[in-house]
């Protein structure tokens, strides 16, 4: 397996998995090194499976599911660990422990690494924090932390595992305007910074706009739409037509 049998980063092909009922119906996208895909569409449709079949958590009834430049579809454990340790998930609730401070929590991550000395690690959690703009808030406990904050928080403690590829599922949702835009600067300052692949999962248009340079645009499982975010604007199917009038109407 190499990059010349599975050339993007990233890749669907013909994949399908049911669970009561069909989730993802032959869902074909791919991802090149170094880019945004979002996906996007309704509650329910399949994006949450998506990054869980990326993650390795879930495994396709059909078709396959490429990682790295590698076929994950019948991967083992030891397989997907190496995977994961280039490519790591920023989950919607931060999953922040409670007990710890915010640095703290940063730390936790770096323990596993034996290539770093105490001083190493110290100088990495600042560097992290500064990086997401969270440097004075490294002594305090998450609960005193808005929603936006915690997710700040949780990409930098990602970001402490040196990713190649960040999993983002849903990072603006249940946060204020502000922080919104200020979580969208942030994913697009780490993209340019360590050119990182990222996909995102988001109900956010204006992240979208934003941040990706692909979108894949799920309804009832199926792909419906897979291309650059200024050609959805332009698309004429009525459930997307529909689901950019309505951001329009909840803007207004």
């Amino acid at each position: 397996m190499s990059k010349q049998e599975f050339p993007h980063y990233i890749e669907f092909r013909n994949v399908y998995k049911t669970f009561d009922r069909p989730v993802l119906v032959d869902t074909n996208f791919h991802l090149d090194a170094g880019e945004t895909l979002a996906i996007i569409g309704r509650s329910g449709v399949g994006k949450s499976v998506t990054l869980g079949h990326i993650m390795g958590f879930l495994k396709p009834d059909s078709g396959q599911v490429i990682v790295s430049h590698t076929d994950i579809t019948h991967s083992g454990e030891a397989e997907l660990r190496r995977i994961r340790k280039k490519v790591t998930m920023v989950f919607q609730s931060g999953a922040l422990f409670d007990s710890l401070t915010v640095g703290e929590n940063i730390l936790f991550s770096l323990e596993l690494r034996d290539d770093y000395n105490e001083q190493n690690k110290e100088d990495v959690v600042n560097g992290l924090l500064s990086m997401v703009d969270l440097l004075e808030y490294r002594d305090i406990y998450p609960s005193e932390l808005s929603t936006g904050f915690k997710r700040a928080v949780a990409i930098a403690r990602a970001l402490a595992a040196e990713p190649h590829c960040v999993l983002y599922d849903e990072p603006t949702t249940m946060v204020d305007p502000i922080m919104s835009d200020h979580l969208g600067n942030l994913m697009l300052r780490l993209k340019r910074q360590l050119e990182l692949t990222s996909v995102v999962v988001t109900h956010d248009l204006d992240l979208m706009r934003k941040v990706a340079d692909k979108v894949v645009f799920l309804f009832e499982g199926r792909v419906i739409y897979f291309g650059a975010v200024s050609e959805l604007e332009k698309s004429e199917h009525p459930h997307i037509r529909e689901f950019l009038a309505m951001d329009r109407v909840e803007i207004g």
